[in-house]
């Protein structure tokens, strides 16, 4: 098995030239559905931060299976529990939010491999597997299985090399969110100092030879991070974008409407 994420990372013909992404804050399979027809690359279906269970998460995995949106799954915490029964449910590439340290790396990367390398549990009819349908899956599914690590805090930028060299970690996804609050500076992802740490991880990681990825909230912020170097980048989520162009329609309906009554309309 290959993992279609680690395929997506490889690729140099994307219209944006890299990976462009979102979340799907929105626990909708029908907005997921909709995100992927839009175009985009892949999405987090997040299970931190959203009233996501296991039973809607299969749901948003079919919605999207029929676009091109290739589905990173944020799980909870690193639960092995958790981790195994995402994966039974057909996540093949999942985001672990606030890694701190190598142990912790290693602790998500064997929950997601079956023995020898982890600790997966093994069931005979899953999703993951096809319901039984994929040859030998037991043996093959280490391989299509990507794992992804999420720094969130300066003192996890201080281990970065090592969560990076732990074997089996794919990728690295810095959270500008939490990092700028945990360097003090709340609500504010762009501040230079943040910015400049960020920028910083890129080089770190890319001399370990993997890949890292972030978000922003608007083009903008994209445009910033894609220039300090990061390999796949998401933009804002569903709700958020969904928001933004509500307040906006709303202040331009509005502005008409104080305007036309100025005019005597």
């Amino acid at each position: 098995m290959n993992n279609p994420f680690a395929d997506l990372l490889a690729r140099r013909d994307l219209p944006a030239g890299y990976p462009v992404g979102s979340f799907v804050m929105s626990a909708s399979p029908l907005v997921a559905e909709a995100m992927g027809c839009a175009g985009f690359d892949w999405a987090v279906i997040d299970m931190e931060h959203t009233p996501l269970d296991l039973a809607d998460l299969v749901h948003m995995l079919q919605a999207v299976a029929g676009t091109r949106m290739l589905p990173v799954t944020r799980v909870p915490w690193n639960d092995t529990v958790m981790v195994k029964r995402v994966l039974d449910a057909g996540a093949q590439t999942l985001l672990f939010p606030f890694v701190q340290n190598a142990d912790e790396a290693r602790r998500a990367v064997a929950a997601c491999k079956y023995p020898p390398v982890g600790v997966r549990g093994m069931a005979a009819m899953s999703r993951g597997s096809r319901f039984g349908t994929v040859k030998d899956y037991f043996k093959v599914a280490n391989a299509g299985v990507s794992v992804i690590v999420q720094i969130e805090t300066p003192q996890a930028m201080d281990q970065l090399e090592a969560i990076g060299q732990v074997e089996g970690v794919d990728s690295l996804f810095i959270g500008p969110g939490d990092l700028s609050g945990a360097m003090g500076h709340v609500g504010d992802l762009l501040n230079p100092a943040v910015v400049e740490v960020m920028a910083r991880s890129v080089q770190r990681c890319h001399a370990l030879g993997k890949p890292i990825g972030t978000v922003g909230g608007t083009p903008e912020a994209v445009a910033i991070y894609r220039k300090a170097g990061f390999d796949y980048i998401g933009v804002a989520s569903d709700l958020g974008l969904m928001m933004r162009t509500c307040a906006a329609t709303l202040s331009t309906i509005r502005a008409m409407d104080i305007q036309n009554h100025a005019q005597g309309y």
